[in-house]
């Protein structure tokens, strides 16, 4: 799991699906609300690789983690610089902060889920 947070910062698309199981299932869910799902590692990758151009620095910073059985769950400080203009009016250049958490589950030594919260 922090392999495939060290990929993320570092926009290493290989590195963290070299982690996923081949039908992980990812899920942004912000304000309540899911608003990207994808079902296997293919779709992930592809998600990941288009998301790279969203932003020209980005961070995970894990404050916080709770074990039990085949979860784990971070508490995350992220912080990005946005690359494009949002519908939300961040711009390029822009910093963006916030606090959520990550929810992984494993099977067989790999992330089955992930679910993304803010």
């Amino acid at each position: 799991m922090q392999d495939y947070i060290d990929a993320y910062n570092r926009f290493d698309v290989n590195g963290m699906v070299r982690h996923l199981h081949e039908d992980v299932v990812f899920r942004n869910i912000s304000g309540g609300e899911v608003n990207l799902t994808t079902h296997d590692k293919e779709s992930f990758r592809q998600q990941a690789e288009q998301a790279r151009q969203y932003f020209s620095q980005r961070e995970q910073r894990i404050t916080d983690w709770q074990l039990a059985d085949n979860r784990v769950e971070v508490v995350i400080d992220y912080t990005a610089v946005a690359a494009i203009a949002f519908p939300n009016g961040l711009k390029p250049g822009d910093t963006l902060q916030l606090q959520g958490r990550s929810v992984f589950q494993f099977s067989n030594g790999l992330i089955a889920s992930i679910d993304d919260i803010s």
